[in-house]
């Protein structure tokens, strides 16, 4: 049967059209008296929809709609939301420097609301916070993804509380997304070639306050049913639907930007899955500029960014030879590379064929700027990936870190907002990573900020109630089961809360080693304690699914009365509920297997106490005047001996620590202590882990750097590029006939500070020339082991040729006391190189 598809709008009244402006942008998301207009509108509906802005209009009566447009009440407050939105619109764009064209951002997810159901956890919510910043601060950035035609599934436990998954249709003509078409009215489409098969994709926008999102979609009747199902689920399918999925990410993302007239300047990729993109910027370079592999490849290195969120090697995605060579063979022969050269830019070991191909080490290969998302991440990260760089000391592999951080409005709740711009002042909304703003906070009264809190907590419990009533009655529950959720939980009782995916080395379960112990804690008569967890276990994980169904069990153990509570499907508007309304965020993973974490970012910015092991964001952001610390930062060998350690911590910090700080109170009943933490935590963390602080080191230390570095190079019909890769396969060439004949120093084991060691050094260059390289000392303090320690370089000096042979002289001064070392290396030397640490070009003495 031939069906033809027609679209249906409400048909607002033209008094309501700002109305409908509001409900396609997502600002609205961190905007909340943008979402009073839509719960005025029809709370029911609101509450129906899962808060979704189009679909709530959608359903709105035409009578409902023409009595509002003839409400004075709410059209002045339309009024003035709707001059808020534009001048935010309008405001001026980034400061900071950073030239057009723009910054295309992938990702295979973005959490930006509940409304748009395109990510699946901690990567998409930091994606989504990285749009929403671009938009406050007026950076020239778009992002690109995939929209999933089922998106993650929805979770729902059966009665033994084991995971089940739904996969609801998502219902894109009634969302806050729109397709894009061309200037005839045409959906805009372009086309992706995938082994044998072209697959032809639909491209739809988000517009995120100032910044727009692009997602590509399959799911169109010019493909055949296989290729429809490429974006039929996040994260869903196969090797070879994830191989596709990545393809149509990096590949067809690029050639979508193309089509919508957009020049990219900077690609950066939010983890390895869109890195193909690295391969299409190139292969469309070479055939626009007729240029060989190599030239193009050098041009574009400094304009290619990637953020690594993997700190375990599994975790990072890798494909077969055999898969690669479906969907690459004839890509390869068009970029002008022998199969073993193609294979080899996703291999650490370029010569080892059976070395599947990674998609991590194929960005690092291609892009100048590497970085992790927190400080222990980095060094992690620089340890998993050094044998891309085996001549390097660690401290030189070149990933840096910048530590990720939240969009405050988003995850503030409306009730601590409202107060923190009455007493910080419009600033804030504007500057929140501004300590100085922040320090605003010790106006704030003990009392106001405590009630504040306590009506969150009061509407957390209200709001897991609520959920679990709704849990029981779906799983047939009446009567006085039915009855428990309406007693669950206390809105007066210390709330800790965990929430975040579960994965078996994020230890959900730590708390149950010592029951006994635990059950104590919960129903202490004078000092109660009280657990929400929630989270999802990715389907085909048996171990996470487990660890669930043991909390739920537990939960349901007589004496308990409700004081531990598993909460069904976390989502955003759950986790909103959560960080702002709990008392203490938990966090419980096996250091250093978490490379960051962001929800104890956002419960801190709510005045909620992190309770956390010594890993990811916290490993660098606590102090035990806003936090508490489970162990030191140790690492263990033994799994069985860390969680028997760590668990006992963990009770002891509960029991002495903990319980009594919060119900220590004064005669006004408010706990001073606990709010003096809660104060310098939102005043410390929510200025140091904001995304603005985030995003603005992204574009000082890499975005305008890698901007400049573009422009430069393509300057003359990218003249520096051509010349850079001659230089390249020049040196490469040469490199092994290299020799350093001679280093000659004093012979001395002794010298006093500040006297200036003389050194001289024979390198035999072969074919090369002095300027093709640089000599150096590369010198600091020796460690216990006779490894130089945080080294830097003192560039030696060419001093005269003799029978091939060049002399470098210069001086090593002795600057301070101790154990000193130094080491001579040469390195490569072209003003186009955006850093000299090129794999398999460094030679040491």
């Amino acid at each position: 049967m031939k069906t033809i598809s027609f679209a249906v709008k409400a048909d607002v009244p033209p008094a309501l059209e700002p109305l409908a402006e509001l409900a396609n942008n997502l600002w609205l998301s961190w905007n909340f008296d943008a979402v009073r207009l839509f719960m005025r509108l029809d709370c029911e509906a609101w509450e129906r929809t899962r808060y979704n802005p189009a679909l709530t209009l959608g359903l709105v009566s035409q009578e409902r709609l023409e009595q509002l447009a003839a409400d004075d009440s709410f059209m002045a407050e339309l009024g003035k939301v709707y001059a808020r939105f534009q001048e935010y619109l309008n405001r001026p764009r980034w400061e900071g420097g950073a030239p057009t064209p723009v910054i295309a951002y992938f990702s295979m997810e973005y959490g930006l609301d509940v409304s748009l159901p395109v990510y699946s956890g901690g990567l998409g919510m930091l994606s989504g916070d990285h749009l929403k910043t671009a938009s406050d601060l007026g950076l020239p950035l778009v992002g690109v993804g995939l929209l999933y035609r089922q998106g993650y599934f929805q979770q729902y436990l059966n009665p033994d509380g084991f995971q089940q998954e739904s996969y609801p249709e998502n219902d894109w003509y009634n969302m806050p997304v729109r397709r894009v078409t061309d200037e005839k009215g045409l959906p805009l489409s372009i086309t992706v070639e995938m082994g044998t098969t072209r697959v032809e994709a639909q491209i739809w926008e988000v517009r995120v306050g100032r910044a727009s999102l692009f997602l590509l979609d399959t799911n169109i009747e010019a493909n055949p049913h296989g290729e429809r199902m490429i974006t039929a689920t996040l994260y869903g399918g196969d090797r070879e639907n994830r191989i596709r999925q990545e393809i149509l990410l990096g590949v067809g993302g690029i050639r979508a930007l193309e089509a919508l007239g957009i020049e990219v300047g900077v690609a950066h990729m939010n983890e390895g899955h869109s890195a193909f993109l690295a391969l299409e910027r190139i292969r469309r370079l070479m055939t626009s500029g007729s240029m060989s592999f190599q030239e193009a490849r050098q041009a574009l290195w400094p304009a290619n960014v990637f953020t690594t969120h993997t700190p375990v090697p599994a975790g990072n995605e890798c494909f077969s030879a055999e898969l690669m060579a479906r969907y690459f063979s004839a890509y390869a022969a068009g970029l002008g590379l022998s199969w073993k050269d193609f294979m080899a830019l996703g291999r650490i070991r370029s010569d080892d064929e059976a070395e599947p191909f990674c998609m991590t080490v194929l960005a690092l290969r291609l892009s100048a700027h590497a970085n992790a998302v927190s400080r222990l991440h980095g060094r992690i990260s620089r340890t998993m990936w050094a044998g891309l760089w085996p001549e390097l000391p660690l401290d030189e592999v070149p990933i840096r870190h910048i530590t990720n951080g939240v969009h405050s409005r988003s995850w503030i709740s409306h009730d601590m907002l409202d107060l923190l711009d009455r007493i910080l002042g419009p600033g804030f909304e504007q500057q929140p990573a501004d300590a100085g703003i922040w320090e605003g906070l010790q106006k704030v009264s003990d009392e106001e900020l405590f009630r504040t809190h306590e009506l969150r907590r009061e509407k957390l419990v209200k709001f897991v109630r609520s959920n679990l009533r709704k849990q029981l009655l779906r799983q047939g529950k009446t009567g006085s089961e039915l009855e428990s959720a309406n007693n669950a939980l206390s809105p007066r009782t210390l709330t800790i809360s965990f929430a975040r995916r579960f994965a078996a080395y994020k230890r959900a379960n730590l708390l149950l080693r010592d029951r006994e112990r635990l059950i104590r804690l919960l129903t202490d008569s004078r000092h109660p304690v009280q657990i929400i967890f929630a989270g999802k276990a990715h389907p085909h994980d048996l171990k996470g699914k487990e660890i669930i169904r043991e909390l739920v069990h537990f939960a349901s153990s007589p004496g308990l009365g409700g004081r531990i509570v598993f909460l069904e499907d976390y989502d955003m508007t759950a986790a909103r509920y959560l960080v702002s309304g709990s008392d203490v965020w938990l966090n419980t993973p096996r250091r250093p297997l978490e490379a960051s974490g962001t929800s104890g970012m956002k419960a801190a910015a709510n005045g909620v106490l992190n309770l956390s092991v010594l890993d990811g964001w916290w490993a660098e952001g606590f102090d035990p005047e806003y936090g508490w610390a489970v162990g030191r930062g140790e690492e263990y060998s033994d799994p069985g001996l860390q969680d028997e350690v760590e668990s006992k911590a963990l009770y002891d910090l509960l029991e002495r620590e903990i319980v009594p700080l919060f119900y220590e109170r004064g005669r006004d009943g408010l706990p001073v202590e606990w709010i003096r933490r809660m104060k310098a935590a939102m005043e410390v963390l929510g200025a140091r882990f904001s995304s603005h602080r985030m995003l603005m080191e992204y574009t000082e230390q890499i975005y305008s750097p890698a901007f400049r570095q573009y422009e430069a190079l393509s300057r003359d019909d990218f003249r520096r590029p051509r010349e850079l890769a001659a230089y390249l396969e020049r040196l490469e060439a040469g490199w092994s006939r290299l020799e350093i004949v001679e280093v000659s120093v004093p012979e001395r084991s002794v010298y006093t500070v500040g006297e200036e060691i003389p050194v001289r050094v024979q390198v035999r260059l072969g074919a090369l020339t002095p300027q093709d390289l640089r000599v150096c000392l590369f010198t600091g303090t020796l460690s216990s082991t006779g490894e130089i320690e945080k080294g830097r370089d003192l560039e030696l000096s060419p001093a005269g040729r003799r029978e091939g042979i060049v002399e470098y002289v210069g001086s090593l001064q002795a600057e301070h006391t101790g154990r000193q070392g130094y080491a001579v290396r040469l390195l490569p030397r072209h003003e186009a190189l955006a850093h000299p640490y090129l794999p398999g070009l460094t030679r040491w003495g």
